[in-house]
C-alpha cells in the first residue's frame, strides 16, 4: 500500500514526489480541515505570455485540488483507491493577475455515502465536485468535475 498519510504538508510532500508538474507550478500550500480543500500558486510560474495566469495551469491546479480532496477523503475512510478525473466542464471568467488558489467542499453526505457504497459493492464509485479558482477574492475559473475512484 503505498503512502497513505492524510496529514496536509506530508500529502504535498508526497504529492511533489509523485507529480512533478506540482513541484513546476510551485504548489505552496495544501489546506484541508476535512471538509474544503485548497491550493494555492504564486502567479510567476503559472503565467502566461500576457503575464497573467496560464490557462492550462488554472485548469491543472482546478483537477488537482477536486482529486487531492477525493484522495484525502478516502484515505480518512481507509480506502486505497486510484482516483482519476473522467469528465470535466471548465469556464474562464477572468484572468489571474497575481497568485491564486483553487478551493473545492466535499459534496452532502447522500453523494459521500453513495461514493463509500458503491465502492464496497463494485469496487469503483465516483463523486462530482464543483471547483473554483479564486484570484483577488474574486472567481476567475469554474470547473465541474466527475471523479472516479477504484479500490486497489
Amino acid at each position: 500500500m503505498e503512502n497513505m498519510t492524510t496529514d496536509p504538508q506530508q500529502f504535498l510532500a508526497w504529492l511533489y514526489d509523485s507529480i512533478p508538474l506540482t513541484s513546476a507550478m510551485q504548489i505552496e500550500r495544501l489546506e484541508y480541515d476535512g471538509e474544503v480543500l485548497e491550493l494555492h500558486v504564486p502567479l510567476a510560474p503559472n503565467v502566461n505570455d500576457k503575464g497573467t495566469g496560464f490557462g492550462g495551469s488554472i485548469a491543472a491546479l482546478a483537477t488537482l485540488a477536486g482529486w487531492c480532496l477525493t484522495t484525502l477523503y478516502l484515505r480518512e475512510k481507509g480506502l486505497d483507491c486510484d482516483v482519476v478525473i473522467a469528465d470535466a466542464h471548465q469556464s474562464y471568467k477572468a484572468p489571474n493577475e497575481s497568485a491564486f488558489f483553487a478551493r473545492v467542499r466535499l459534496p452532502g453526505d447522500i453523494q459521500l455515502d453513495h461514493l463509500t457504497s458503491r465502492i464496497a459493492e463494485r469496487g469503483r464509485g465516483r463523486l462530482d465536485l464543483q471547483i473554483e479558482v479564486l484570484c483577488d477574492d474574486r472567481v476567475t475559473f469554474l470547473m465541474l468535475g466527475r471523479y472516479v475512484a477504484i479500490k486497489r
